[in-house]
């Protein structure tokens, strides 16, 4: 397993970093998803020379569009610029970005036969791109912003391998997983074998903390994800390096939070259909949580934005262990000033307003 280098006092003492250590800050920490986007014009003038699949392989213009999206909206965490799907690439999968489609995959598993011709990852060279973008990062930012490398997890890596795209339902990839639980442990434990992989190089390259977006999970009930999809992510979480905290992220998993504590992560994230507050208590001090603004209440008059914020901040009530952030990642016409507001009403109100908890 890779080790991350010890880090200097500028980065270990970062909020961020405190934050996901469960201990007390003078401020929220505040970063985003999907920070560096197209809400951004910085972001569509590199993105105009490039299509989406050249960028994220392109270090130079990751770093790019990382560091500014970072700079630019004074957050306290860089996240490297990728996408989820970049894995199934080395294992075989037909990966195309179509324009006005998202994702297609050309060649999706869709019998238990198909899993055979699934690749293992046995090194990151074929991913070697990610990890040079994640050093030339972390050279490029300041001193003390942290960066979050990260990977998709395992069920919504499979699901997109299944359903051979986007999907609404699921059916093809639910199905696939009740009628052959052999064969879907099968390509469960090729996907965690390789995310483990991934995400230790991302460590071992330069990435402070490393989360793990299960951004589908959300379909699934809780005996399912507890028969289907938690004994597979509490083996990641334990080939993960230790030394480097870990964020579980996913969405619409308000049914699931404990299964997804207790399969793990050092860090909760809680999507915007959750009471902050109430998740919290659920989840117990064991963890630190992140969330959980709607993306949507960016698109509000700033007003309703700053009420919506203070009462996450409220019901967080000073506990060490919160990062502020959206439910989900920023949407691409988000007003850019309505984003540039909200870290400073993040930082400002945390210092100065935010009510203790009793």
């Amino acid at each position: 397993m890779a080790s991350a280098n010890p880090l200097p006092d500028s980065l270990r003492e970062s909020p961020f970093l405190k934050a996901c250590r469960r201990e007390p800050t003078d401020v929220t920490p505040i970063w985003l998803m999907r920070q560096a986007g197209r809400y951004m014009p910085e972001y569509r003038e590199v993105r105009s020379k490039v299509s989406f699949l050249e960028l994220c392989k392109d270090p130079a213009l990751a770093t790019e569009v990382t560091v500014t999206a970072a700079e630019r909206l004074g957050v306290d965490a860089a996240i490297l610029f990728a996408d989820i799907l970049l894995i199934l690439e080395p294992l075989g999968f037909d990966l195309e970005f179509a324009k006005g489609e998202g994702p297609v995959i050309h060649n999706p598993i869709r019998e238990a036969k198909d899993v055979d011709r699934v690749r293992r990852l046995a090194e990151v060279e074929p991913l070697g791109y990610v990890m040079r973008a994640v050093s030339a990062i972390r050279s490029a930012l300041r001193p003390s912003t942290p960066l979050i490398g990260f990977a998709g997890a395992p069920f919504t890596l499979a699901c997109y391998a299944i359903e051979g795209g986007g999907s609404r339902h699921y059916e093809k990839a639910k199905s696939f997983m009740y009628r052959d639980q052999g064969a879907w442990d099968a390509l469960m434990s090729i996907l965690v074998d390789a995310t483990a992989l991934y995400l230790n190089a991302q460590a071992a390259a330069g990435a402070q903390v490393l989360q793990l977006f299960d951004s589908w999970v959300g379909t699934l009930g809780p005996d399912d994800y507890r028969r289907y999809v938690q004994p597979h992510m509490k083996r990641l979480f334990d080939k993960l390096d230790p030394n480097t905290p870990s964020i579980h992220f996913g969405t619409d998993t308000s049914t699931l939070l404990e299964l997804q504590r207790d399969a793990g992560g050092d860090v909760i994230g809680l999507d915007w259909r959750v009471d902050l507050g109430d998740g919290w208590d659920r989840l117990g001090p064991s963890v630190a949580v992140q969330g959980n603004l709607d993306p949507a209440v960016l698109f509000a008059p700033f007003p309703e934005v700053e009420r919506r914020a203070r009462c996450i901040l409220d019901r967080a009530a000073g506990r060490p262990g919160h990062i502020f952030n959206l439910g989900h990642g920023i949407m691409p016409h988000t007003p850019v000033d309505h984003v540039l507001r909200l870290v400073e009403l993040v930082h400002e109100y945390s210092r100065t307003g935010r009510p203790e908890r009793p």
